[in-house]
């Protein structure tokens, strides 16, 4: 595929992952929103349609890695070029931040209505992380950078493995539009079993660039980005790629 097909794949994809994943974390989280405490399922469920979305959008054009983690996972099993790997990655994180202004845009209402609450915004100087950072990136509900990097390595090696061998038991063909679908329900069951420690990133940009266009929203009250945890959601789930790819060509090549 080309460069030019590369990076609007990944853009576009990545753009609707954000919008929607953000976006569901919006909707359970900010006052006046229809779906305010709707809680874990919805968000997990919502990530994984997400996915879904993306990835079917994006699958033909450019392969819908949509995470860097995917990317270097399938460069160390082979499918991917390492030349192509930055454009990839490039790619995907302004994807990601163009996602993350989206979901301000749609919520925009939501917002100003939910960090103008005075019971919102006299704790906004409380904790590492402004009250809505959650609608953009990750963060642990207990602070132990060991425990916080090895869930994200673990949660990732899954994602990633689960999508380097679609198609094993189809003479390794692939599960064309199926492997979105399996993709999306893997990224569902690592939500709600493995993303209570952390929020499972398990995709470097998918944290990365909502926290960097948080940091530059002009909302009120927001809070800090917590930038001192933000290298583990890109380290973690990069490592996680890297011993999935790893993995796969030991076990499965």
């Amino acid at each position: 595929m080309s460069s030019s097909d590369i990076f609007i794949g990944e853009t576009i994809g990545t753009a609707v992952l954000i919008l929607l994943g953000g976006g569901v974390c919006a909707a359970v989280t900010l006052k006046r929103s229809k779906a305010k405490d709707a809680g874990w399922l919805a968000i997990t469920f919502g990530w994984g349609f997400a996915v879904l979305t993306g990835a079917y959008l994006a699958g033909g054009v450019s392969g819908a890695h949509l995470n860097p983690a995917v990317t270097i996972g399938l460069a160390i099993e082979g499918g991917t070029k390492w030349s192509d790997v930055p454009l990839y990655l490039a790619s995907q994180l302004l994807g990601a931040m163009i996602g993350a202004v989206l979901v301000w845009a749609v919520y925009y209402g939501q917002f100003h209505a939910h960090l103008t609450d005075p019971e919102i915004a006299k704790t906004k100087d409380e904790g590492p992380a402004g009250p809505v950072l959650g609608v953009f990136s990750t963060g642990p509900e207990i602070r132990n950078v060991v425990q916080n990097m090895v869930t994200e390595i673990i949660a990732t090696v899954v994602l990633v493995l689960a999508i380097l061998t679609q198609g094993l038991n189809n003479d390794g063909n692939g599960l064309g539009t199926l492997g979105a679908l399996i993709t999306a329900l893997v990224v569902v069951s690592i939500g709600l079993s493995l993303g209570g420690p952390t929020g499972y990133a398990i995709n470097p940009v998918r944290d990365l660039g909502p926290r960097i266009v948080h940091s530059l929203l002009p909302l009120p009250n927001k809070g800090g980005s917590d930038w001192s945890y933000a290298w583990i959601p890109i380290a973690g789930p990069l490592i996680g790629g890297a011993i999935a790819g790893g993995l796969y060509n030991l076990a499965f090549a």
